[in-house]
């Protein structure tokens, strides 16, 4: 079975973790949570219990990578950000999806893996992606090549229905 991980960090925006875990379980997908801690608890009080910590992932076992937003990706650089680093470098550099929302860009930024690349974010964060080399767009979805990335929860449908193409498309080949 193709098995999908999601990164997160404390204080995670719950609706951008929540909604690919779910739809992608739809799609019978295998779906992995992984953070620097054991339970991670959403900005809104939704707790998590994560599959396994940053240390302990294999990315070559995953098809494609999930990272939502909030305050999780910046908790994610305070306690994690070599495990983080190496799991996204794998994807970059292998051309797997990376699918990521709201400040979920900020830990590709911290990868190094965004010069040259479009994408989109919170707009708190378009001046931190413009200065790691990206071209920043003000659109609900930006595809570019294998990331997909969005700004805020009411993006998540045409964000989710991009991922789930490009993540079909990648996991078949």
């Amino acid at each position: 079975m193709k098995k999908i991980l999601i990164i997160a960090g404390q204080e995670f925006e719950d609706i951008e973790l929540l909604y690919p875990l779910y739809r992608l379980r739809e799609e019978g997908f295998t779906v992995h949570i992984a953070s620097y801690v054991k339970e991670i608890i959403g900005k809104h009080g939704y707790k998590i219990k994560c599959d396994l910590l940053l240390r302990e992932v294999k990315p070559e076992e995953y098809v494609a990578l999930i990272i939502p937003g909030g305050r999780g990706p910046e908790r994610i650089r305070v306690h994690a950000i070599n495990e983080s680093n190496k799991i996204i470098i794998h994807f970059a550099k292998n051309n797997k999806p990376i699918i990521a929302i709201c400040h979920g860009p900020q830990l590709l930024i911290s990868a190094n893996v965004i010069r040259g690349r479009k994408l989109t974010s919170y707009p708190s964060i378009r001046d931190d992606l413009l200065a790691a080399g990206a071209e920043w767009i003000d659109s609900e979805v930006v595809v570019d090549k294998n990331i997909v990335t969005a700004r805020i929860p009411n993006d998540i449908p045409s964000w989710f229905k991009k991922a789930i193409e490009l993540i079909k498309k990648e996991s078949h080949q």
